[in-house]
């Protein structure tokens, strides 16, 4: 194991990019009066400097790091007990960040939604991590806490009220609202982008257990909506959910990683509610006519060069302050015991997870800092040691405990 004598408990990286600023506005408030040693990082000293300002913190440490210099990012590691990455697209820009915390035994925690990085960054650097004790947790806001803390906690609750683990789990998001940011945009945009011209890419992308470690063992086929359709189990019509292309994976690794605690036949899928009758019908459809035109439109270079000159928000745009505070998110997941069909209540049992902001920005920021001093300040290296773990899977109550007590998230049983 190597021995990180850092200088600083935490690094935000990317500390100017839109969540970034949001993230260190989050630290600033919530943790500047605490013993909390953190420093900035980016490759622009002004905005740095600027932002360093905006914080009113004079004393706040900054530092310069460029992903194109993997030199500059070996020496912020090693200055980090963990580090916050917020540079993405990940699969363009992150993996510098990722290898320098891995030969440094340096914890590390990110926003990517980007499966094909994940399973590129696992394959490379996965068995070192165990040597070096860093402990890398992908998956740390939006995409995929709420889901991933979401079934971990249904399952706990299933064990004690139901006797079992459930071992069919459906989310379903009831509400959300919230806006979009570019560099979300831009890291969706990467992947249909490469997927479009992969073939072997487009399989691993529709592999639901492709994040599972080596020897997992799983073969339940998984059920992948692509259209709008009435929900039995809601009594709604639902649509595809986009984040769950990510999401579900990260629940099927946690599951491999827990030892298979959510059963070996485990099934889990993720659907937006659009309503009920004729308006939920028509909103699901256009939900889904939305989401297609997006990715056909996203894989013609011509169309994509529309789509991200004229129409998509760029890198560095998002919701304003007014829409983050305004927004917010409620998930319904549903699971149940084996042969119990969705009317069988007495073998079923509902989670409500909630979180009080926009969910991709407002909420992401506080649920990333939440997870990475989770990582820090609860969770020693003897109980979880270095690997590449799931928020479930390293931090799971005691994270769940943090994002309740500050990060204004809700996890209840109905």
């Amino acid at each position: 194991m190597t021995t990180n004598t850092s200088s600083f408990d935490l690094i935000v990286f990317g500390a100017t990019s839109f969540v970034g600023q949001i993230t260190c506005r989050y630290i600033a408030e919530k943790y500047t009066s605490s013993d909390l040693k953190w420093a900035i990082a980016g490759r622009s000293q002004s905005k740095l400097d600027a932002l360093k300002r905006e914080l009113k913190l004079p004393d706040l440490p900054l530092l310069i790091a460029d992903a194109s210099e993997q030199s500059s990012i070996d020496a912020l590691a090693k200055q980090a007990q963990v580090v916050i990455a917020t540079v993405g697209p990940y699969d363009l820009y992150g993996e510098a960040m990722v290898k320098a915390c891995v030969e440094q035994g340096c914890d590390y925690v990110d926003l990517t939604g980007e499966p094909q990085w994940i399973h590129a960054m696992l394959n490379k650097y996965e068995a070192q991590a165990k040597d070096t004790g860093a402990r890398i947790v992908h998956c740390c806001g939006f995409d995929s806490i709420p889901s991933d803390l979401g079934v971990f906690f249904l399952q706990q609750h299933a064990q004690t009220q139901l006797g079992s683990a459930c071992s069919q789990v459906h989310t379903r998001v009831k509400a959300m609202k919230g806006g979009a940011s570019g560099g979300t945009v831009a890291s969706m945009i990467n992947v249909i982008k490469q997927a479009s011209g992969n073939p072997q890419l487009r399989k691993l992308l529709a592999n639901p257990y492709a994040l599972c470690p080596e020897g997992h063992g799983f073969k339940a086929y998984q059920s992948n909506l692509s259209h709008a359709k009435f929900d039995e189990l809601t009594q709604t019509w639902i649509a595809p959910f986009i984040m769950a292309s990510i999401n579900t994976r990260v629940v099927h690794r946690s599951n491999a990683l827990l030892n298979k605690q959510y059963t070996e036949h485990f099934l889990y899928d993720e659907a937006m509610q659009t309503g009920r009758g004729t308006k939920g019908s028509i909103g699901g459809w256009l939900m889904t006519a939305g989401l297609t035109g997006l990715m056909l439109g996203a894989a013609i270079p011509p169309t994509r060069w529309l789509l991200e000159n004229t129409i998509l928000p760029k890198p560095g745009e998002g919701p304003s302050p007014e829409e983050q505070r305004n927004g917010f998110f409620d998930f319904r997941i549903y699971g149940h015991l084996d042969h119990s069909s969705d009317k069988d209540t007495s073998k079923q049992i509902i989670v409500k997870v909630t979180g009080d902001r926009d969910p991709g920005y407002g909420s992401t920021a506080k649920m990333l800092t939440e997870a990475a001093l989770c990582l820090h300040q609860d969770v020693s290296k003897d109980d979880i040691g270095g690997g590449f773990w799931t928020p479930a899977s390293a931090m799971g109550n005691k994270l769940i405990d943090r994002l309740q007590a500050n990060a204004g998230l809700t996890f209840e049983v109905l």
